[in-house]
């Protein structure tokens, strides 16, 4: 699919379709691709751009994802997002700069190109060229990574490992699978900061003879915002580290607890045992084996043994 953007009074506004799809092209001054077909793809490449493959988006080369290919500079960075079953899912995206407009590739659906074109006008970068429609939609990027990090803390908050004073065992194991999945988003939104930043400073590189005023200082905020939110990542992380190792402790006490009381139900068992299996012995003489109430002795020793050691437990606080 192809959505072809133009400015407005109030923002970007979609070119209206139906015509000669080059002409359509040609009025954009934001074209996005979402999954194009090779019909698309040719039409965007008679205009002298090389529509770069998810293949090569996905090389993991710094070389691969942020270069210039003759007037037009390429940038690529790794977004969450949708796929086309509407499952997370996180993918790349390719920024195609050209001297006359600006392009982005992708094969899933960040939220931010789906919001942006209506929040264009509020945008701090503004919208009237291809480079200020770049950094407004990279800082609709950088809010969106921060409501979903937000999203991350407010979900630690409702862990039980703290909030209940005795979190049952199945609990235990939900929340140290929830933790493992906001571990891995963490850990993948800080990858798409990190490469949203690269993608910052290599476009700096090209503002130093911009005539454009105040984009410079645009960028510096961003990539700050990148930084302050990297760090507030490592301080997720680090939250997410130690609701793991307290939600593995009490995993291991709760096992603890229960082990010492089998071990301790194992041991009332012995005394009477050692009892019972004095006189089951198969020898004629036995002390007290033809007394006539032998029965009744032996099973009180049992009976009081097992009582004796469970007083001891008690008393010792192992029950």
């Amino acid at each position: 699919m192809i959505f072809a953007y133009r400015p407005s009074e109030t923002g970007l506004e979609r070119v209206p379709g139906g015509g000669d799809p080059g002409d359509e092209l040609r009025a954009a001054l934001w074209v996005d691709l979402l999954s194009p077909q090779p019909a698309q793809v040719a039409a965007v490449e008679a205009l002298g751009i090389s529509v770069p493959t998810l293949a090569d988006m996905q090389e993991i080369e710094v070389s691969n994802r942020l270069y210039r290919d003759g007037n037009t500079e390429v940038l690529t960075i790794v977004l969450p997002g949708l796929d086309k079953h509407k499952e997370p899912t996180f993918g790349p995206v390719a920024f195609l700069i050209t001297p006359e407009r600006l392009f982005t590739v992708r094969y899933h659906t960040p939220r931010p190109f789906e919001t942006f074109a209506a929040h264009a006008g509020q945008s701090s970068a503004g919208y009237s060229g291809r480079r200020r429609v770049f950094l407004g939609l990279i800082e609709e990027i950088v809010a969106r990574i921060a409501d979903l990090l937000e999203g991350v803390g407010e979900a630690l908050d409702q862990q039980v490992t703290f909030r209940d004073p005795e979190p049952r065992g199945d609990e235990l194991a939900d929340t140290l699978r929830a933790l493992g999945r906001q571990s891995e988003q963490v850990a993948k939104y800080r990858h798409a900061l990190l490469t949203v930043e690269r993608a910052l400073s290599s476009f700096g590189l090209g503002l130093e003879s911009d005539k454009e005023k105040g984009l410079r200082e645009v960028l510096k905020a961003q990539v700050k915002d990148c930084q302050a939110l990297a760090v507030h990542g490592d301080f997720l992380s680090s939250r997410i580290a130690q609701l793991t190792d307290v939600t593995l402790g009490l995993i291991n006490l709760e096992q603890s607890v229960a082990s010492r009381i089998l071990s301790v139900v194992a041991v009332l068992f012995l005394p009477p045992t050692l009892v019972a299996s004095v006189y089951g012995m198969n020898f004629p003489f036995i002390p007290g084996l033809d007394h006539p109430y032998g029965y009744l002795i032996a099973t009180v020793l049992m009976i009081g043994s097992a009582l004796g050691t469970y007083l001891l437990s008690k008393w010792k606080k192992w029950l």
